[in-house]
């Protein structure tokens, strides 16, 4: 069976229709968060730099840009070059119309383009202004570049990533960015709801890589000021919980598995065959665990590896085991579960026929969001978006030709 295949959607307007969002950012943080939005409705309008467009273009794969493909959907673009004295007339031209605008310029920049919030506020005084960095708007780093794998080492999740023996790991994908985008939406929400209120205005709001990255690593500050001592890195395992861990199979694949309660771990080993080791004392507790982890995960090894991934998922899936697979993309669209729920989809593509993406997420029972339309091409909607601010096509040509859209 192949993944849902689905069509757009343009009819679907979503809970935030009326929504407009001017998204100046780059790369991935802005991009998360205005999909979010996006698919939920909002009219996202990416202002991009006239030729050349935003970074995500840029990453290709066999010369395509999937990446845009993907966290551009349902968006609309602009070409404007803000450091343009007409770019910056266009832009402010529609800042009456924006309730929000997104951008990740290096603080300081927007106040250079004569566009600082107090000058956007006089134009209109309800817009919720987000500016992405990668050490927020203040303090001594702000200057400094900000990509998101700096953050990833500052911020302690390399320290903690890997194994104990091995240098810390760097996560392989944009781990801060997305979680800054993530973060930064439900900051943008919360600001857009206040601005809405009778006396409401619109704020600022800071959106770091570094610090929402730092909130979902757990209270490593507080431990350390506990025990004095600097978690170390514990591989697949973790210093509070055993078992937990990936183990291989007869078939020489992967199973993950986490037995994070007593009556889970009890379950466990009653199904291994190993009863006896409920009652031993190395085991009784998840501190005990954890100290004779060697031992646990043995036993719980040489069970798994006797069997192929198929035989330990039925298994101990009877036995209200929690376990699962280790997929990579090649098998995440087989799965029944992916296939059924429509968790990844396959759209019109003008290039590939089809392309497989993630459908939206969460899902609202009563207001879903949907997949409208395509990413767009560089400057698509320009015409559109201008054209309601009264330029005609003879000027927009000429704007064209001087380098300001």
């Amino acid at each position: 069976m192949s993944l849902q295949s689905t069509e757009f959607q343009p009819e679907q307007r979503g809970p935030l229709h009326g929504v407009r969002v001017l998204d100046l950012s780059r790369l991935m943080a802005g991009n998360m968060l205005t999909l979010q939005l996006a698919d939920f409705g909002a009219e996202v309008i990416k202002v991009e730099p006239p030729v050349v467009g935003d970074t995500l273009r840029h990453w290709r794969e066999k010369g395509l840009s999937i990446w845009w493909k993907v966290y551009a959907r349902n968006k609309k673009s602009v070409t404007l070059n803000p450091r343009h004295p007409r770019g910056v007339e266009l832009l402010t031209r529609l800042i009456p119309g924006a309730h929000i605008m997104i951008e990740s310029f290096r603080p300081g920049v927007l106040e250079a383009m004569g566009l600082d919030p107090e000058t956007l506020w006089k134009i209109n005084p309800k817009l919720v202004i987000v500016r992405i960095s990668g050490w927020g708007q203040s303090g001594p780093y702000s200057q400094r570049p900000g990509f998101g794998t700096l953050v990833e080492g500052m911020s302690g999740f390399a320290a903690k990533n890997g194994f104990p023996d091995k240098p810390p790991a760097l996560p392989n994908l944009g781990l801060a960015d997305m979680v800054a985008g993530l973060s930064g939406l439900s900051a943008t929400l919360i600001a857009l709801r206040d601005a809405e209120k009778d006396q409401g205005r619109g704020q600022v709001v800071d959106v770091s890589l570094l610090e929402p990255l730092l909130s979902i690593l757990g209270p490593d500050a507080a431990l350390h000021k506990l025990t004095g001592k600097v978690q170390p890195r514990t591989g697949n395992r973790t210093s509070i919980t055993a078992p937990r861990n990936a183990y291989e199979t007869a078939d020489h694949k992967w199973l993950v598995l986490s037995a994070s309660t007593q009556r889970m771990t009890e379950r466990l080993l009653e199904a291994i065959g190993k009863p006896e080791m409920n009652a031993d004392p190395r085991f009784q507790t998840s501190a005990d665990r954890v100290e004779n982890v060697e031992a646990l995960d043995e036993a719980i090894g040489a069970f798994i590896a006797t069997r192929t991934l198929a035989d330990n998922l039925a298994f101990f899936g009877a036995a209200e085991v929690t376990v699962g697979p280790v997929y990579d993309a090649s098998e995440l669209p087989q799965d029944v579960h992916v296939r059924e729920r429509a968790i990844l989809v396959e759209l019109p593509d003008a290039d590939l026929g089809r392309l497989p993406m993630h459908n939206v997420s969460p899902r609202l029972s009563r207001s879903p969001g949907a997949i409208r339309t395509p990413a767009p091409t560089i400057g698509q909607h320009n015409a559109e978006i201008y054209g309601s601010l009264g330029l005609d096509m003879q000027t927009l040509s000429e704007l064209s030709e001087a380098g300001t859209i």
